[in-house]
């Protein structure tokens, strides 16, 4: 293993000022991500910046009425608020499909939104990869994608976002915060995630040296009918092949509102704006759902060994709309 130094700064500004003394420094929240890559020689750090310690681990109601989300909340605190299960029950859902109840109590929000890829080709440094190791290749085009993705992927990566959690972040358009040296400021995560185009190593629009510190849920009515569905190969504690996070708002029969994002299906959390398009102001039935699912995966290219998933997912967006619209009816 090679040799990094560890330190634990007790507030932010010495956290980025500690980021900023060398580009080969880490930001250290649960570690369930970085500690695994560090053991397969995928990251290398000189130095670890441990930041649980920091002042961020507080979940409170906004001014305006949505809730905001320390970056050190655990994934455990956050899936277990009463606020969170009552206004967003979508996003408490999405956190407890992922991962086992040890890893949750240990993963921070901010570390999930910027775990990096399963993909086999990524984490086996004996590969080509173009995530890792920039123009290096993409064996996974040509080799193993069964649960790689099919849309927004380029010749250059075609590995998909892991996180569960940021698929419902995504559908209730949450905002995150970060710090850096120059000062606080915020991306929608409509727009933290980069385009994976020819330049997948690059996944974050997060300047350099920031740090986040938390992410913020607007007040958004409809998430109060949301839910949270995933598609796995085994029962628990796995990645998943599709999943989606989804809210409606239906009036008179009448979609009012909707909210959806998928998630295993791109190199970032997918909003599914053109299926949004198609639901709102529709009749709440069947037909809507299907044509809603149809309009967004249109835009799909699936692999040789991935097809399936273009099935999956039509199928599973209408089931979960499905169920929305008859638990709003009860």
């Amino acid at each position: 293993m090679r040799e990094f130094s560890y330190r634990r700064p007790s507030d932010v500004a010495g956290a980025v000022a500690l980021l900023g003394t060398d580009p080969d420094t880490r930001f250290l929240g649960g570690g369930t991500n970085l500690v695994d890559l560090m053991k397969a020689g995928v990251e290398r750090p000189a130095h670890l910046v441990d930041i649980r310690e920091l002042p961020l681990d507080e979940i409170e109601s906004t001014p305006q009425g949505g809730l905001r989300i320390g970056a050190t909340v655990t994934n455990g605190d956050l899936a277990a608020h009463p606020e969170v299960r009552r206004r967003y029950p979508a996003l408490a859902q999405a956190v407890l499909a992922g991962a086992s109840g040890q890893l949750r109590n240990m993963a921070t929000v901010g570390g999930n939104l910027l775990q990096r890829t399963r993909c086999g080709y990524f984490t086996d440094v004996t590969k080509p990869c173009n995530k890792r190791a920039a123009d290096s290749g993409c064996p996974a085009v040509e080799g193993e994608h069964h649960n790689h993705a099919i849309l927004g992927a380029s010749d250059h990566c075609v590995a998909v976002h892991p996180s569960d959690m940021a698929v419902a972040l995504t559908a209730f358009d949450a905002v995150v915060s970060y710090e850096t040296a120059d000062g606080p400021g915020e991306l929608p995560l409509r727009e933290f995630y980069l385009p994976v185009g020819d330049t997948p190593h690059r996944e974050t629009a997060l300047p350099p040296g920031a740090l986040i510190t938390g992410v913020t849920l607007p007040p958004t009515p409809t998430a109060a009918n949301s839910r949270y569905r995933k598609v796995r190969e085994r029962a628990s504690y796995a990645f998943a092949i599709g999943s989606v996070a989804a809210a409606l708002d239906i009036r008179d029969g009448v979609v009012r509102d909707a909210r959806l994002a998928l998630g295993a299906v791109a190199s970032h959390p997918w909003r599914a704006v053109a299926a949004e398009r198609v639901l709102t102001g529709a009749p709440a039935d069947a037909e809507t759902y299907a044509a809603a699912a149809a309009a967004e995966l249109t835009a799909a290219r699936p692999l040789p060994h991935n097809g399936y998933k273009v099935t999956l997912m039509h199928n599973l967006v209408v089931a979960v709309l499905t169920e929305l619209a008859e638990e709003a009816a009860r």
